[in-house]
This record gives C-alpha cells, sequence and structure tokens, in this order.
C-alpha cells in the first residue's frame, strides 16, 4: 500500500503539493496526470526516497522492490542484450558468485548458486530479455550490437527493456511512450496489462492510460484527487463535477456548443469509410469531452491559407529513400499519391517501415531518388516535426520567433495568438533556451499555425505535449479546413483527425480500407506469419544440418505427430480469439451508449448511468481474462512446438 498524509511538498520556490492525502493498495494501476511542472515527476521522487516531504507522511509497505525508468542512457559499449539482464542485480551477482565458485572449484558452493540462479528464474532470462527488446521494436541481429550504436531514442527503448525486466513489486514510469511507435504502444499496452505488481504511470497519451490504468491520480490545484476507472471515466466524472459548479456553467454550454455546430458541418461532408464514421463518433463525444478541459490554459484554431489548388501535391512512380556514400537506400517504391484540399490522412505501418521518409519527401526536404514530385500552384506546407524543436533559436522568444515570420505584424495580435499556445503575459518573452521540451514543442507548433498552411505533414506532434495540449491540438486538427497527413502513436488523436488511412509497409505505400481496430487486427496476423515463417525456416534449416537422407521419411512423420497434437492447443486459442472479438463487440456498443452526455445529466437516468457503468467493467475485465487465456494458449502452443522440434 501506499499512503500520502497532508503531503505538502515544495520544489524550489514552487509549492507543489499541499496537505495532500491518496491512497493506493497493492495491484493498482494508476496514470498520474496533471498539467506539466504539476509535480508528477517530483512525485515519484517522493516514492523513491530521493527526498522527503516538507510536511506530512509517506507510508509504503516494507519490502517493496521498485523499478523505476531513468530519464537518461549512456552510450555503453555493452550488448542491448546484456544490459537489460544487467536490470535484475540479484541474478548478476548469482552469477558472479557461480563463476567465482567455478574458478575456486568448490562444487558446494556452486550446486547451492545453480539452485539461487534457478529460483531468480535466470535461466529462462537471456529469453525474457529478448522478448521484451524484440516487443519493443528490436531485430534479433541486434541484440548482440553495442548500446552506442543506437540513437537517443532506441536507447530509450532499451532503457524501458530493462525496466520492465526487473523483478519489482512497484512499477513507475514516466512517459514511456514517447519514443515508440504504434507497433511498440500496443505490445507494451499488453505487457502492461499482465503485470502483477502496482503500477504508477506518468503519461500524456490517453488511449494508453484508458488500456492500462484501473485509477486516475489527478494533480489539482496542489492537491491529489483519485478517480476510479481509467482516463475516459475520469474525464466524464470531471465533467460531471464541474458541470455541477453554476460560474462554469455558461462558459462550459458555449464550448459544447461550439463542438456541436462543428460536428454538424462534419457530419454532411462525412464518406463511408469506416475511419471516417469513426471519427465522426469521435467527434459527437468531444462537446462532452470540453467540457472536462474547460480550464485548459489551451484554446487555439489553426487557420488555413486562403488559396489552394487541385490538386495540391502529386508524387508520381516515386522512388523514396536516401542516397549517400554507399549509393541509393531505398525504402518506398513505385509511390503514386494525389492529394486533394480537406483530405484527412493517417499513416500506419511498422517501425522503420519509411513513414517519416514520406513526410520529408512531401515536404521536399528530401530529394526523390525517382519519379517526379508536382507541388501545385498555392501549396503551401506547414510541416511538424521533432527534430524542427533543434532548429528554434535558444537566445530568442517565442514573441521574435513570430516576428520574424511577419515583421509588420501588430504586436497585440502575436501575444493573442501565443496566448493560445499557452504563452501568457511574460513566457511570451522569455528565452527558448529555458523551455522544457513540451514548450519547445508547443512553440514549434505555433509557428507552423502562424503560416497558415493548407497542407499540414505532422510527424510525431504529440510527443512531449501534455494531455490539455494534446486536447486542445485535437481540437484544433479536428476543425482545420487544409489537407492533413500525421504519423502518431496517440490514436485519440488519429480518430478525431482522420478520415483515411494509407499503409507504409513492405516498400509499397498503399490505401488502408480499415479502422485503427481493424489495423491492430492486420498487424497482430502480420507478427503471427512472421513468427510461424521464421520458425519454419528454423526447422528447415535444422533438419537439413542435422537430418541424415534415411531419416527424411521418420522426420515427416514426426511433422504429422507434432501438428495433430497442436490441434488442441489451436483450437483452444482460436475459441478465445472468437470470444475476445465478440466480448468487444459487446464493450463496444456499451461504449458507445455511455457516450451520450444526457445520461450524465438527467437524474431520471442515474440507474441507467450505474447499469451501464457496471456493465462496460463487468465487460472488460472478462476481455482480460480472454487477453490472458489467448495468450497462455500462444505461449504453450510455442513451448509445444518448441519441445516436440527437440524431439524430432
Amino acid at each position: 500500500m501506499i499512503a500520502l498524509r497532508q503531503v505538502s511538498l515544495q520544489r524550489g520556490t514552487q509549492a507543489l503539493l499541499e496537505d495532500a492525502d491518496l491512497t493506493l493498495h497493492a495491484g493498482h494501476k494508476a496514470g498520474i496526470v496533471g498539467p506539466n511542472g504539476a509535480g508528477k515527476s517530483s512525485l515519484f521522487g517522493l516514492l523513491r526516497g530521493e527526498f522527503a516531504p516538507d510536511r506530512g507522511e509517506l507510508e509504503m509497505s516494507g519490502g517493496q522492490r521498485i523499478a523505476h525508468m531513468a530519464q537518461e542512457v549512456e552510450a555503453l559499449e555493452r550488448s542491448i542484450q546484456d544490459y537489460v539482464l544487467d536490470g535484475d542485480r540479484a541474478l548478476r551477482e548469482a552469477e558472479a558468485a557461480l563463476a567465482r565458485a567455478q574458478a575456486n572449484g568448490d562444487v558446494h558452493r556452486e550446486a547451492e548458486l545453480h539452485g539461487t540462479i534457478e529460483a531468480l528464474d535466470g535461466y529462462s532470462a537471456p529469453a525474457r530479455a529478448a522478448q521484451l527488446l524484440v516487443g519493443l521494436g528490436f531485430d534479433q541481429g541486434d541484440l548482440a550490437r553495442p548500446l552506442s550504436d543506437f540513437s537517443g531514442g532506441w536507447r530509450m527503448r532499451v532503457n524501458l527493456a530493462r525496466t520492465l525486466f526487473m523483478p519489482s513489486d512497484l512499477l513507475l514510469l514516466d512517459e514511456p511512450t514517447n519514443h515508440l511507435d504504434l507497433d511498440a504502444l500496443l505490445w507494451l499496452e499488453q505487457w502492461l496489462t499482465r503485470y502483477p505488481g502496482t503500477l504508477l504511470l506518468i503519461s500524456h497519451d490517453r488511449d494508453f492510460l484508458d488500456a492500462v490504468c484501473d485509477h486516475i491520480v489527478h494533480f489539482d490545484r496542489r492537491s491529489l484527487v483519485l478517480y476510479r476507472g481509467n482516463y475516459s471515466t475520469f474525464e466524464r466524472t470531471r465533467a460531471e463535477k464541474l458541470a455541477l459548479q453554476q460560474a462554469e456553467a455558461a462558459k462550459q454550454q458555449a464550448r459544447k456548443e461550439e463542438i456541436e455546430r462543428f460536428v454538424a458541418r462534419f457530419r454532411y461532408k462525412a464518406t463511408k469509410a469506416r475511419q471516417a464514421q469513426s471519427r465522426l463518433k469521435m467527434l459527437e463525444r468531444m462537446g462532452e469531452i470540453a467540457v472536462a478541459h474547460v480550464d485548459s490554459p489551451f484554446h487555439f484554431t489553426l487557420p488555413s491559407a486562403d488559396r489552394t489548388s487541385h490538386p495540391l501535391l502529386v508524387l508520381d512512380e516515386a522512388r523514396l529513400g536516401y542516397r549517400g556514400e554507399d549509393g541509393e537506400t531505398v525504402q518506398l517504391e513505385d509511390v503514386d499519391m494525389t492529394l486533394q484540399p480537406g483530405q484527412r490522412i493517417g499513416l500506419l505501418g511498422p517501425n522503420g517501415a519509411g513513414k517519416s521518409t514520406l513526410i520529408k519527401s512531401l515536404t521536399g526536404e528530401l530529394p526523390l531518388l525517382g519519379g517526379r514530385r508536382v507541388p501545385g500552384e498555392h501549396l503551401a506546407i506547414g510541416y511538424f516535426a521533432q527534430h524542427q524543436l533543434e532548429g528554434l533559436d535558444l537566445s530568442a522568444t517565442p514573441f521574435i520567433h513570430v516576428q520574424r515570420l511577419s515583421p509588420r505584424a501588430a504586436d497585440l495580435d502575436i501575444r493573442n495568438f501565443l496566448g493560445g499556445f499557452g504563452f501568457k503575459g511574460d513566457d511570451a518573452f522569455a528565452e527558448v533556451g529555458r523551455f522544457s521540451g513540451g514548450e519547445k514543442a508547443r512553440l514549434a507548433l505555433a509557428l507552423v499555425a502562424w503560416q497558415k498552411p493548407n497542407l499540414l505533414l505532422l510527424d510525431e506532434p504529440t510527443n512531449h505535449l501534455d494531455l490539455e495540449m494534446r486536447e486542445a491540438l485535437t481540437e484544433a486538427l479536428a476543425s482545420f479546413e487544409g489537407t492533413v497527413i500525421v504519423v502518431s502513436h496517440d490514436r485519440h488523436l488519429l480518430r478525431a483527425t482522420v478520415d483515411e488511412f494509407w499503409r507504409v509497409a513492405d516498400h509499397r505505400v498503399t490505401p488502408f480500407d480499415g479502422d485503427l481496430d481493424d489495423y491492430r487486427a492486420w498487424l497482430k496476423t502480420r507478427l503471427e506469419n512472421e513468427r510461424r515463417e521464421a520458425r519454419a525456416q528454423k526447422v528447415e534449416r535444422q533438419e537439413a544440418a542435422e537430418a541424415p537422407k534415411e531419416d527424411r521419411k521418420a522426420a515427416r512423420r514426426a511433422a504429422a505427430e507434432l501438428r495433430e497434437k497442436l490441434r488442441p492447443l489451436k483450437r483452444e486459442r482460436d475459441r478465445a480469439e472468437r470470444e475476445m472479438e465478440k466480448v468487444q463487440a459487446s464493450l463496444g456498443k456499451v461504449e458507445d451508449a455511455l457516450g451520450d452526455a444526457e445520461l450524465y445529466t438527467d437524474e431520471a437516468r442515474k440507474d441507467e448511468l450505474s447499469q451501464r457503468l457496471a456493465e462496460q467493467a463487468e465487460l472488460a475485465s472478462r476481455l482480460g481474462e480472454l487477453e490472458q487465456a489467448w495468450l497462455a494458449a500462444e505461449e504453450s502452443l510455442e513451448a509445444m512446438e518448441a519441445e516436440l522440434r527437440e524431439a524430432t
């Protein structure tokens, strides 16, 4: 158990907590939310014993093993697999002691240490470490490469794998998804839902919080407020509380009506495509969500250019990639794209498939290796990518950055504009060099918006942004009248802002007929096929190397027996998968019903609300059980295949 009793905490001159109370029980998975600078990371420091509260008491049940993700990783020459294994200190100490005992010929001590390593599950440790790294996007061939070979973002993935590998009862994760693509994020989501200990998670990804967390801890005016349920439940509950405060009622209603007017306009433009319909449902819920964010410091629009072209931009039989000293590296071939005004496209695809390469080629920043790029006469591109944060002038202010773009703009117009992005008052005249990553990202987005593009190209725009700024960006993008192409692992943003998906995979760019749930199913099937193919190739290599010609017939018989023994496990796995689909469909219907804003305000429907919430919790629990059953069957299937391969 974790208990804060009347805790006050101050860092420097800023008061973070005043007489705060919080109780979390073992096994809770709690999301920690609040504006940047509220004290979320300082709470982790308090729990880890880095400092004591200024007043009040912190109580934690004894013997808790705490795993925490370091924010910086040295570029070591150690292999990434060994670096992950180093996370289990007790195992490494036992292995070192075993090596000493073997060197000294101490057989009794050696036998004792073998038992210790077995108790620490040490003999499966290399396989477990490899599974974590592969799940987070590394190839098998990467595992022996030194940490220094990888960029900062990939080193943070290794660091995350090491943190997950550490034996722990309490897991503290601070923005673990910042350097992940959508594929790795979905894998991490599943891993954390199965984590048996207590989890405290700082994240600005609402879908991630929804999938993983069963409680939300909200930093609210230097206090800690605990909400039961995931992030969406927190939003609804908080919206209901705020709606009861009469002083805010008129402001909330005006914001809700503004969203509803936009939804009404969009409804007549939506196509029948599944993603467009998914977006319409998301927009219909934004009025309800907006109430929960009525006190957000961010509110801005993204104006579009006055003139446009038909088409805006064309790629014709384009070959995309990089030229280097060793020649050309081709990532995408035969790319044909014709971008029209008003299109809203999300790019999906495995890590490294070429999504960022496509975005850079569309901007013209990356020259084509072949084919044609034809811009429209009035094309005005707004491009946001993480590397642009490094291009900001650290000695200048937000005001000067905007003024350089428009020297004749009125000072008041610039200040009002920057205020919508959170740079109010003196903040507009603060040096950028002192800004956090989130503040720099906000400024980079503001500079894109100021230039009034008619084609927005966004590569992971939500990294470093807190939840309030993400929601403001989502609303602004939802009502942007130009063309949007976005790469993001933020599923809430994708659902609310794009009408169609394009899949970037296997060196091709093709339209994807479906929504994010369909993509998740496609990705799962792809990974399963890749694993089966890899296993089949491994078996073939082993048979070719080991089996003499006269044993080929016996090997075929053994393979037939293998297939026969695997059938029951496959049936069990497939049955769990079918049940998961049914429960997911039922859960979707309940959540659609919960999207009715009147359900929270109509007193006569309070019982219906309670019933719906209970159904949601029951179905979510059932879905978790089925996912565990599917995983157990899949793992048993893989273990049986490995065992029978060795036997044959």
